[in-house]
């Protein structure tokens, strides 16, 4: 497996990284980490995926990927790499799979929290919020073209099937 995550954003590169390889010594997965911070990095990224034999990627936390999602969703056709991001934007540009939630219930929140604070509340008297919907998104015109069947078991879980 591989993890892509951007170094000029190295508080989320490391925590994605320390997660992300936590999670795949538990699966007994080998993780390999790798970089990316402009476009001109893709092409190089693609290259070591094909190269390391990579069963899949897994799209780091970071606002530069998010804004180059379609880019991302056709490399991972063209070089046949299964991946896996966070929001449905994702899949419905040609990704694989997208789990995460919604940007519109993120900035809902934060519109709420705003608001909040707009009125008077102080920030460090406020409790933390975290989502509590996680959403599955899979594209299945994007599993034909890997290759792969997506199980029924898996499709019954799915929040949105995208074709």
């Amino acid at each position: 497996m591989a993890l892509l995550v951007n170094p000029t954003s190295p508080d989320l590169a490391k925590a994605d990284s320390r997660e992300q390889q936590a999670a795949a010594r538990t699966l007994g997965l080998q993780l390999h980490v790798l970089h990316a911070s402009t476009e001109g990095d893709f092409d190089a990224v693609f290259a070591s995926l094909v190269q390391l034999r990579a069963g899949g990627l897994v799209i780091g936390t970071d606002s530069f990927f998010n804004t180059q999602k379609e880019q991302l969703a056709a490399l991972t056709v063209r070089h046949g790499v299964p991946t896996i991001h966070q929001y449905r934007e994702f899949v419905v540009a040609g990704g694989l799979i997208g789990y995460g939630t919604q940007t519109a219930e993120l900035s809902r929140q934060v519109g709420v929290y705003t608001g909040r604070i707009l009125k008077g509340e102080k920030p460090a008297n406020m409790p933390i919020q975290q989502a509590t919907k996680v959403e599955l998104f899979i594209n299945l015109k994007t599993a034909k073209a890997l290759g792969l069947n997506v199980p029924l078991s898996l499709l019954a879980r799915v929040d949105e099937v995208i074709e």
